[in-house]
Parts: structure tokens; C-alpha cells; sequence
């Protein structure tokens, strides 16, 4: 029951998806509970990217062959997709461009950061990454319904495990007080880095098993897992040593990144094996 409560409160804290009423109540809130929480950001990935799916392969089935059907199916997906986290990883991207665009120096990038008004560079990175995403889906959709449907979901998996790396190696440096993710302060527990392990883990051999378990199509699974690593590594570095930790908003922009290079990673390896 604790598992179950744990995911629910995942759902009730990382997306729009209503856990409300008597269930809501059931599952009850504790600063303790939602550190728990944590452990199913990517479990949170397997509810949102399979909804996510099922929208794109419904309007994939629908839309005429060719043409810019693609197009309209990555956008319409990339939009459902805030819809159900409420924008709430793109507005820790944006949040993250500002700050550390806005300033070389660490305290006035947290400061900017913990500003709600969006600016320049957080306005470029917004729509940067919703262009490129949005490019990179309708490639995605050129290659079938099959890779459509097993990649946007095992991104959406993968690109939420990271950051709890970065709850586990790095200080939470946010206005802790305030913060939303003030519960993530702490660092989390080896445990909660196993269930999170074990949710991407089974996601990652759903999606080999649909897409078959040929070397060469997990080595190009491979090469998606590997660009989302890279992406990773290449955000912990840069908050490590411009901010010497994370920000609840960090998290988010970790979440997008590592999305999008997962994509990357993907049709490149799908280049080269062709």
C-alpha cells in the first residue's frame, strides 16, 4: 500500500493528473512521503508517455498518409505532454537558461532563477527545445507506428531517472524554505535509486521486446541511452560547477534535456545502422 501511495503522490506532485477527493485523501501527504515519492519520477515517465503514445499512434492512424502528418502528430503529442505535467519541467528549463544566462556569478543565477518572469534566454530555450522535440518526433514518426509508439515512451522513462542522480550526488542549493522541491533536499536513499532503477529497467525491456531483440536494434537502443547519459552528465557538470549544486528547476531542465538527447541518440544510431 505504501508503494501505491508513494506513485499516486508521484502523479499528484509531477503532473496534472487529477488524484483528488477520497483518493487524494487516502494517499495522504508527508514531507517524508514525498521524498519517497521520488523514487517513481520515472514511474510517473511510464504514465505519461503512455498516454502520450496512445494519443500520437490514435492520430497516426487517422491522418492522412505523407505530408505533413508528422508534424501534426509530434506537436500534437509534445503539446498533450505539457498538458499533463503542466508545463512544470519546461518552466524549470526556462528557469535554468535565465539564471545561468543571466549571470556568471552563483548567487545573482540563484536569484534569477527563483524569478517567475521568464527572459530572454529563457524564452530561446523554451523554444528551441519544443522545435527541436517536435522535429525530432515526427522523424521518429517516419520510421512507423511501432517506433512512435516505443521510443517517445522509453524517453519519457529514461529522461526522469537521471535526475534522482542528481538528488543523490549533489547539495541542494534552492531557497530550501520556499521551495517546492524542498522535500528533495535530502538526499535520496539507495533504495529509492533501486526502484527507480527497477522502473526503467522493465520499461526499457518492454520496449525491446516491441521492437525486437536483434543486436542491432539494441545497440541502437543502446545509442539513444547512451546520448541521454551524455546529456546528463553535461547538465550535472555545468550545475556542479556554476551553482556546486541543484535547484528544483535543475531537475526539470535535466528531464528535458535528456529527453530530447535520447531522440538524438536514437535516430543517429538508426542513421548509421542504415
Amino acid at each position: 500500500m505504501s508503494f501505491l501511495r508513494n506513485y499516486l503522490l508521484a502523479l499528484q506532485f509531477f503532473t496534472r493528473i487529477p488524484v483528488t477527493g477520497r483518493l487524494a485523501a487516502w494517499v495522504g501527504y508527508s514531507p517524508q512521503m514525498l521524498r519517497a515519492s521520488a523514487a517513481h519520477f520515472p514511474g510517473v515517465g511510464w504514465m505519461v508517455g503512455a498516454l502520450v503514445t496512445v494519443l500520437q499512434l490514435a492520430l497516426f492512424m487517422g491522418l492522412p498518409v505523407g505530408g505533413y502528418s508528422p508534424l501534426v502528430v509530434a506537436a500534437l503529442g509534445t503539446a498533450f505532454g505539457i498538458l499533463l505535467t503542466g508545463a512544470f519541467h519546461e518552466d524549470g528549463l526556462a528557469d535554468v537558461a535565465d539564471g545561468l544566462g543571466g549571470s556568471y556569478q552563483r548567487e545573482r543565477s540563484l536569484e534569477i532563477m527563483k524569478d517567475s518572469r521568464v527572459g530572454a534566454f529563457g524564452a530561446i530555450a523554451i523554444a528551441m527545445v519544443l522545435l527541436t522535440k517536435v522535429a525530432l518526433v515526427a522523424e521518429l514518426a517516419f520510421l512507423g507506428p511501432v517506433v512512435l509508439a516505443a521510443v517517445p515512451f522509453l524517453a519519457h522513462v529514461v529522461s526522469r531517472t537521471w535526475p534522482l542522480l542528481t538528488i543523490r550526488l549533489l547539495p541542494h542549493v534552492g531557497d530550501t524554505a520556499q521551495s517546492k522541491s524542498k522535500p528533495l533536499a535530502e538526499q535520496i536513499t539507495r533504495q529509492a535509486l533501486q526502484v527507480a532503477t527497477v522502473w526503467c529497467v522493465l520499461a526499457f525491456a518492454l520496449v525491446a521486446a516491441v521492437l525486437g531483440l536483434g543486436p542491432v536494434m539494441l545497440r541502437t537502443l543502446g545509442g539513444a541511452l547512451l546520448a541521454s547519459a551524455l546529456g546528463f552528465a553535461w547538465m550535472h557538470r555545468l550545475f556542479a560547477r556554476r551553482l556546486q549544486g541543484f535547484t528544483g528547476d535543475c531537475l526539470g531542465a535535466i528531464q528535458q534535456v535528456c529527453e530530447l538527447a535520447f531522440y538524438l541518440g536514437f535516430l543517429l544510431a538508426w542513421g548509421a545502422r542504415a
